[in-house]
């Protein structure tokens, strides 16, 4: 199999600019382009130049040339969203969509995993985390690619939502995307271009790693990560759709096998308030360096964390985001919860009306103005008078859904001696190296 080129969706708008360093030239009419250019989207047309096109694709000459983007949204709808001017090499594509003109970049999938490692983790990452990173993200790209394919081939209508009147469930993944194959935020995974060059020690993981990826029975695993499992891993289908991989089984974080089942309520309580040994539990700055870049170490707890709302706060925001007025918050009550503990369906009891929404990420996103770290968490009420508390205190572990492999965990592992192969086999259980392309 010859290496892949993959479509990645960089934003969104109506007008934008952007520069090319180098020459390139547009596929479609022969033009040859440098410096700084702008389109504009009008009458759902692209205006480039005096012309009206429905697509550009700009290629570059030579193999050092790149193209800038002065304003990229990073964190999108996250506590530490913001914009920043990114770099990208590989060619830039421009297409016409109901909402604006798409900036897709399209480019070959081991620059796109170099661009990967370094956006998501820092320049003092060990050698073995980042082997097993490449190894992860690469599987997780090949596998979306496979499974867009046979959606489209087979013309299936992929349904993300379940819903009724007292009832919203809802996961989001990459199927979400119709026009690249992914998106460049952690929606998807992060990906900066060339804005963070890549150090030796990236080019030399990517190349010693080059289409190395994890296989299960033939299949090419669906490998997720997560920052922060809060000390056991979450099952796939307790976050995305209703189907079981059997390679990513709800596991420790740890040398240790057992844990308590999570899924009973009592249980739960108990852990989160706890703080159990595990890789992930480690407040280490050299390592949490290696995974926490800076916009990332802005976020100081996560294995455990606390967050609180008044009344009013909660049920103003709940309001918000869900689009439901619910009137005044009663309780939050979990029923049913994964094996780490994460919350896959909450129910939402309030004085005008009770709801029930999931899955993990709907729930952290009904309960804060970004996200909640995770939906693996507890409630206190406070203040309560007639029934209606003034206030709440959400306890929770972790920090994202925690399916796969754990980030911070990961990165400990590698501090203390564990090979990129047992990194990977530690998260993913039964599963195999094997080379799709390259060496």
């Amino acid at each position: 199999m010859t290496e892949p080129i993959v479509q990645v969706g960089i934003l969104t708008g109506k007008k934008i600019p952007f520069s090319f360093t180098g020459e390139y030239r547009e596929r479609n009419t022969g033009q040859t382009c440098t410096g700084n250019q702008q389109v504009e989207w009008k009458n759902n047309f692209i205006h480039f130049k005096g012309e009206f096109l429905k697509e550009l694709l700009f290629e570059p000459l030579a193999a050092d040339s790149c193209f800038t983007l002065p304003e990229v949204t990073i964190g999108v709808n996250f506590h530490w969203e913001r914009k920043e001017e990114q770099k990208f090499q590989g060619a830039l594509k421009l297409i016409v969509s109901t909402e604006g003109i798409v900036v897709i970049n399209r480019i070959r999938i081991e620059d796109y995993l170099s661009s990967v490692i370094s956006s998501e983790m820092s320049a003092t990452a060990s050698k073995e985390f980042l082997k097993a990173h490449a190894v992860i993200s690469r599987s997780w790209l090949l596998a979306q690619l496979d499974k867009n394919r046979k959606i489209e081939t087979n013309k299936q209508k992929y349904k993300s939502v379940q819903s009724s009147g007292h009832e919203w469930v809802r996961w989001y993944d990459c199927e979400d995307h119709s026009l690249f194959d992914v998106c460049a935020d952690d929606h998807c995974q992060r990906y900066q271009g060339i804005t963070r060059a890549a150090r030796p020690l990236v080019k030399e993981v990517i190349r010693e790693t080059a289409g190395e990826i994890l296989m299960y029975e033939n299949s090419i695993c669906d490998t997720r990560f997560s920052k922060c499992c809060g000390g056991v891993t979450e099952l796939f289908e307790s976050c995305w759709e209703p189907v079981h991989h059997p390679y990513m089984i709800a596991l420790k974080d740890s040398r240790e096998t057992d844990f308590p089942d999570l899924t009973i309520e009592q249980h739960a309580f108990q852990w989160i308030q706890s703080s159990p040994e595990a890789f992930c539990n480690t407040t280490d700055k050299q390592i949490l360096g290696q995974v926490l870049n800076n916009y990332d170490q802005e976020t100081t707890d996560f294995f455990r964390w606390v967050k609180e709302y008044t009344q009013e706060e909660l049920a103003v925001l709940v309001s918000k985001r869900s689009g439901v007025d619910f009137g005044e918050i009663i309780d939050l009550v979990p029923l049913k919860r994964g094996p780490s503990g994460r919350i896959e369906r909450l129910q939402i009891v309030c004085t005008k009306r009770t709801y029930i929404i999931g899955k993990e990420l709907e729930i952290r996103r009904t309960l804060s103005t970004s996200h909640l770290y995770s939906s693996a968490f507890i409630v206190e009420k406070l203040d309560i008078q007639n029934n209606i508390p003034g206030r709440f205190r959400i306890k929770g572990a972790g920090w994202g859904h925690g399916v796969g492999l754990c980030q911070i965990g990961a990165a400990v592992m590698g501090t203390q001696g564990y090979t990129y192969n047992e990194i990977l086999s530690h998260y993913f259980r039964n599963a195999e190296i094997k080379n799709n392309y390259g060496k």
